[in-house]
């Protein structure tokens, strides 16, 4: 068995390559040489042969490291390599697909690439997002029902009911103070109920940004978007836009249909966007907007505030999102932030894990920047 210290060593020696061999004193063994090879062909590249262009030999890589490393390391790794040694364009190569560890970024990269994967390859290309989609969707659906669902029946609930309508648990509980001993009853002063059930008690409309640095947060936001449009108390509208714009709404079904539609990169044209949203909005009073940009607007920035501030103005729930993603607040537009702060719109990043709990509280009309701030989530303010 090996003591702490020696496999403390071992990975200083894994960590900072051939060179530091002598000085640590530890010699690797047989799967630890495999792993610094590994680990040499990305991080010592420079100096050794790295992994050429061979894909068969890439593709080995590939799984030697899917083989010696943890999930969220190989994630890394891949990431590196792409960066690194510019493997992007092995990927259009169904045996490399088949190699690689799925995930948010890998989805992005072939959507980026999606004009231009051949034939042989788009099957291969289309099973990898849709095994990423399913993995996410899995587990945000059930936060996301269980938010939404909730948010709702609380909001719908009514003080005078129907019978048919009277949650008749929450209407003892809330007269609980005029219980009478001597008869062993409560006097029911206040009814709690639902309301009539209508085929759609808010408006979700899904604006998002999918210029290039905006990836990650349109593959988060077609999930949620099919999932909220599977919710029959909630209609739901997914809206694209670079320096077009495209409506989408009706491909929420199948979130990969989805984003195969979408043309990630290109430029911005917010002000555009906006102005197609308040087109399609009927019930402003009932509707969240939830716009996912980071807002380096190419179009006329004086015209999106403007509209912007109309949406406000009109009763629109505006919610403006820097990113959708896991890597935190990004880079974006402060000027343009504050701006939509002063107009009172609750302006941050969100991560996929924290927007249930940020629809719930749109849904409810809680205030959205004192949520963000109590998640710890950095809020734009007025400038």
């Amino acid at each position: 068995m090996k003591t702490s210290d020696e496999e403390r060593l071992e990975r200083w020696r894994l960590v900072l390559g051939q060179p530091a061999q002598e000085s640590l004193g530890v010699s690797l063994g047989e799967t630890e040489r495999s792993m610094d090879r590994t680990l040499e062909a990305l991080y010592d590249s420079e100096r050794k042969a790295g992994l050429g262009a061979s894909s068969p030999q890439v593709a080995r890589w590939l799984g030697d490291i899917r083989e010696y490393f943890p999930a969220p390391v190989v994630r890394v790794m891949q990431g590196d390599a792409m960066a690194r040694l510019g493997l992007t364009e092995m990927l259009l190569q169904p045996e490399m697909l088949e190699a690689v560890e799925p995930d948010v970024q890998l989805v992005a990269t072939l959507l980026s690439l999606r004009k231009v994967i051949p034939q042989k390859t788009k099957e291969t290309a289309r099973r990898v997002v849709r095994k990423v989609v399913d993995e996410l969707e899995r587990r945000l659906r059930a936060p996301t029902e269980r938010a939404v669902r909730g948010a709702l029946s609380r909001a719908s609930r009514t003080r005078r009911p129907r019978a048919s309508e009277i949650d008749w648990d929450r209407t003892l509980r809330a007269n609980l103070g005029n219980y009478l001993p001597e008869r062993k009853s409560v006097v029911v002063e206040k009814l709690v109920g639902h309301g009539r059930k209508r085929s759609s008690l808010r408006d979700v409309v899904l604006c998002i940004d999918q210029s290039g640095s905006m990836a990650a947060s349109v593959v988060y936001s077609s999930i949620f978007g099919a999932v909220l449009a599977s919710l029959r108390a909630v209609s739901t509208k997914m809206v694209l836009f670079d320096t077009a714009v495209v409506d989408l709404s009706e491909q929420l079904s199948d979130p990969v249909d989805l984003l195969f539609g979408t043309q990630l990169g290109g430029g911005t044209d917010i002000d555009q966007a906006l102005g197609y949203c308040q087109q399609i909005i009927t019930r402003p009073a009932q509707t969240i907007l939830v716009l996912v940009t980071d807002l380096y607007e190419g179009g006329n920035a004086q015209r999106m505030l403007q509209r912007a501030a109309a949406l406000v103005q009109s009763g629109v729930t505006v919610v403006c999102l820097l990113a959708l993603s896991d890597q935190g607040t990004p880079s974006h537009d402060p000027h343009h932030a504050a701006h939509f702060a002063a107009l009172g719109i609750p302006t941050f990043a969100c991560t996929p894990d924290l927007f249930p709990e940020l629809m719930a509280a749109a849904l409810q009309r809680n205030d959205l920047r004192a949520w963000a701030s109590r998640q710890e989530l950095q809020v734009a303010r007025p400038g």
